[in-house]
């Protein structure tokens, strides 16, 4: 063997970046995400018995059919390997309340995906929370639908005599209309009216604690969500612990807002994005015509994640500074 040929041997074959390997996947995240909603999906069946379980295979067949159809129209097969569909369904189905028709739950999940995240080109290109999308869709579609609630059995008990009519209301409804507030103990375990998944704040943090060590979503977005809705709540005059246990502020804060894709990727952006959510949160909590803000405070923040990126964006190593 010649010299050049054993250089032509030796010499690595140089391939386009990134050059970078990692075990982290998309597929890999998505399945710890959905891990993580376990225990709120465990718990909403638990509450509210087989409706829950049905109403979370209606938005994941809304959610499977329109990405698949979505995938067959741009030619790129089906792709549902991701398991991106899947966590909009899931997600989408904890938004929902016990009592929505199953058609409604397809629907919704058939909007999410379809206009949530296909018109914008799939996967990594929506500027919106999917799940969201589809919630927003429903409540402006069909508003009693979406706000009929239901008690989990033996749920209410606390309940003064002359509210048992009051007893389909959430929370947040409660306190709003009556001035009646839900203990702490029935908000935190989860036996309360609501959306599948925001009754119990206990499962939720179970989820947001594995999603943590896992390292799956970052600690930034989430507490400087909650913890600007704590302070917001006690300056004017609120009590902080109802207002982070009730309604969907912890499952919006740790599963919805934590979005890669809507979401910023700068540090300082982060912590920017959770302020703004929070405080969009208890405006809309304190001063709106709804008692919950957590849907549209993420999607507005969502909108501004463009120009929050502008600002917050590290500068890159040598580049110039502009004068």
């Amino acid at each position: 063997m010649n010299v050049e040929e054993n250089l032509e041997r030796s010499t690595p074959t140089l391939t386009p970046s990134p050059h970078l390997r990692s075990p982290v996947t998309v597929r890999s995240i998505m399945l710890d995400v959905v891990i993580a909603l376990l225990p709120a999906v465990a718990a909403a069946i638990y509450f509210f018995g087989s409706q829950a379980l049905l109403i979370l295979l209606a938005t994941l067949a809304g959610t499977t059919a329109a990405e698949a159809l979505a995938g067959l129209i741009r030619h790129q097969g089906i792709p549902l390997r991701d398991g991106s569909a899947v966590v909009t369904g899931v997600l989408l189905a904890l938004c929902l309340p016990p009592t929505v028709p199953l058609w409604l739950a397809f629907l919704g999940g058939a909007f999410a995906i379809g206009i949530g995240k296909a018109v914008f080109g799939g996967l990594g290109m929506n500027v919106f929370n999917p799940a969201l999308v589809g919630r927003a869709f429903l409540v402006a579609s069909f508003p009693v639908l979406m706000t009929s609630w239901r008690w989990p059995a033996g749920g209410g008990v606390w309940m003064r005599q002359g509210f048992d009519a009051l007893a389909t209301a959430t929370p947040l409804d409660l306190l709003a209309l009556e001035g009646v507030q839900t203990p702490y103990v029935e908000l935190f375990l989860g036996r309360v009216g609501g959306s599948l998944g925001e009754t119990s704040a206990l499962a939720l943090l179970i989820g947001a604690g594995y999603l943590l060590v896992r390292e799956v979503i970052d600690w930034r977005i989430p507490v400087s969500y909650i913890s600007t809705v704590a302070v917001l709540a006690l300056i004017t005059g609120r009590d902080p612990a109802f207002h982070l246990l009730a309604g969907g502020l912890v499952l919006g804060a740790c599963f919805m807002a934590t979005d890669y894709v809507s979401g910023p990727v700068a540090n300082r952006g982060k912590l920017i994005f959770g302020v703004g959510c929070g405080l969009l949160t208890m405006l809309i909590r304190a001063y709106g015509g709804y008692p919950e803000g957590v849907t549209y405070a993420i999607l507005f923040m969502n909108a501004a994640v463009p120009l929050i990126e502008r600002f917050t964006k590290p500068r890159l190593f040598g580049a110039e500074v502009d004068s």
